[in-house]
């Protein structure tokens, strides 16, 4: 990497919003400028949700609030925001409408007001939309330091204070974050924190080589003047090695990553400090992932055992979670399913855990249990992974939820819900298994058949295609179940027609096993070789109702008992408080 100037990650700013183009630098004329106005537009419908909650609550601290932003939002207005909002908020054939817009005649787009901006701050060049490469790029890397130097100051309450709370803001402001990183910013970062001669940055330093072009150079960066001789703390030395290793791999410098995921191992087993903990689960993950992929995940097998000891021993419950969920990716990327069980068995998933983890750990139970043949176990797990996971977000992690859970439904016999292949997200995704469930619903073996031939590469890369075989079993079933509901008599040679089966003694043995597995009510003539099918009974008078309905209320109840346990209760204390306010009014 000696000499490289490693550009920013490419984006793929289609559905990007405003916000996020800015930030990533994107400095066409037009781009910039649309995105500025569309920024406008939502700030001042921020501002106007202020006015309506003020005459709601009757609470004027809002106006106030939106009377202090008219300064900074006057100078974004133009021609373009202003017909926005009438053309947003006025019905079409108003007076005020017809009013507004004698003003603002169509077509004539002004260009906005000239500012002085000598002593603007980067926020205000980027929100007037200046346009010049040069000038946005340096805005937007500077807006990213000041950013970045913020979460650590988080980082520093969290310490000072031990209030966690703080550290868990700055993991989840990483996703933002890493949009914007780039060789400038990181090199920034590194000048900025760490004193000139020093072991710590020349091992960034080697991460990153000098910039030969000057023009994108941000001006210096000095957070920590006259605290250059104050030791950093280790907490902020591992975010910023947590933001070099995620650029390493976004960046596709895998080799380079991994060594440097090794590195930031060694220094957060140094540390045994409680407000080490969330950060190190994060860096778990991506010392995780670093090594997946250069293909050597088994190599780091014996150091996740060794750390989710260590977390189980202190307690540690968040880098706890991350590493199980870690450990079950690992063995089953290998299809080491008997050891991941033997894993599930021994440890117990804590309760405190996000979201996120108990989503992925609940999808890696599914798996296990549907490999397992347990498929009504592997159908709860996964259903409560979908309602754990996010709901605007994780959008690959859910396609694979539905991927194995349209499975594990068709394996036990039921239909899946034909609105999720409705949907925009999955519709793409979910298409070889919507065509795989249409040939099950039919009974068709040839069509069963044709899908496993098309689609057999994906459904191997889905880790799919073993579940998947099992469903031959299915299609048959089905086949025989609707021949019984349409013929009240047939002939075996008939029945293996219909079904492409070889000839009539496997279709013998096929349907005289769905007779004893209660599929089909029937009996088979094994002389004249043909199938009597008995008179349909009224499924009321059978005990599928009463299953069903067990089923759902079970599943209701279990969503409540959930609610509950997540409930956010006041602490003892109010109840004093409460007691001793009453107590002063009487």
């Amino acid at each position: 990497m000696k000499g490289e100037v490693q550009a920013p990650a490419e984006i793929d700013v289609g559905d990007a919003t405003a916000s996020d183009r800015l930030a990533n630098g994107f400095s066409s004329d037009g781009d910039v400028k649309k995105d500025v106005d569309q920024l406008t537009l939502e700030d001042i419908r921020e501002q106007i949700r202020y006015i309506e909650k003020a005459v709601a609550t009757k609470e004027l601290n809002y106006i106030t609030r939106v009377i202090r932003s008219l300064t900074s939002v006057r100078r974004k207005l133009n021609h373009n925001v202003l017909r926005g909002l009438v053309q947003g908020y006025f019905p079409s054939p108003s007076p005020q409408k017809a009013y507004f817009m004698e003003f603002l005649p169509e077509g004539e787009v002004q260009a906005p007001a000239e500012i002085d901006v000598g002593d603007a701050t980067a926020s205000d060049r980027l929100a007037n939309g200046f346009s010049s490469d040069g000038d946005v790029k340096k805005d937007v890397d500077q807006l990213t330091l000041e950013d970045i130097r913020e979460q650590i100051r988080y980082i520093e309450k969290a310490v000072a204070t031990k209030e966690l709370n703080y550290i868990t803001r700055v993991i989840r402001s990483l996703t933002s974050v890493r949009r914007k990183l780039n060789h400038n910013v990181l090199r920034g970062l590194v000048q900025g924190y760490f004193p000139s001669p020093s072991p710590q940055k020349a091992y960034f330093m080697e991460f990153l080589p000098e910039a030969m072009d000057t023009d994108c150079a941000v001006s210096p960066f000095r957070p920590r003047s006259g605290k250059q001789n104050v030791p950093l703390l280790p907490e902020v030395e591992a975010y910023l090695h947590l933001l070099l290793l995620i650029f390493l791999i976004d960046e596709k410098h895998y080799k380079e990553a991994t060594r440097c995921s090794d590195l930031l191992m060694e220094r957060i087993n140094m540390t045994n400090r409680r407000s080490m903990a969330l950060l190190a689960s994060r860096c778990y993950y991506y010392h995780s992932r670093s090594y997946e992929l250069v293909e050597r995940l088994e190599a780091v097998r014996p150091f996740l055992h060794a750390r989710l000891c260590t977390a189980t021993l202190r307690s540690n419950y968040e880098s706890q979670a991350v590493l199980i969920n870690l450990l079950l990716r690992n063995y089953l990327h290998y299809q080491l399913h008997d050891q991941a069980f033997k894993l599930v068995s021994r440890v117990v998933f804590p309760e405190s855990a996000p979201n996120n983890e108990w989503a992925r750990y609940l999808y890696y139970l599914g798996r296990i249990k549907a490999i397992q043949l347990d498929y009504s176990a592997a159908h709860e797990h996964l259903v409560a992974a979908l309602r754990k996971a996010p709901q605007n977000a994780a959008i690959g992690f859910k396609q694979a939820l539905h991927k194995l859970n349209t499975v594990v439904e068709l394996l036990l016999g039921d239909q899946p819900d034909r609105s999720v292949f409705r949907q925009a997200h999955f519709k793409a995704a979910l298409q070889p298994y919507f065509q795989l469930t249409q040939s099950i619903h039919a009974g068709d073996l040839g069509r069963f058949s044709e899908v496993l031939r098309v689609h057999g590469a994906q459904f191997s890369a889905d880790r799919t295609y073993t579940l998947i075989i099992r469903l031959r079993h299915n299609v048959i079933k089905t086949g025989v179940r609707r021949i019984s509901l349409s013929y009240s008599r047939i002939s075996l040679a008939s029945i293996a027609e219909k079904l492409q089966l070889g000839n009539a003694k496997d279709a013998e043995y096929i349907v005289a096993k769905a007779i004893r597995d209660g599929v089909i009510d029937a009996s088979i003539n094994h002389e004249k070789q043909y199938v009597t099918t008995k008179e349909t009974l009224d499924l009321y008078s059978t005990r599928e109702p009463f299953d069903q309905f067990h089923q759902r209320i079970r599943f209701c109840l279990g969503i409540h008992n959930q609610a509950v346990k997540a409930m956010r209760y006041p602490p003892k204390q109010y109840n004093k408080d409460v007691e001793s306010a009453e107590a002063s009014n009487q």
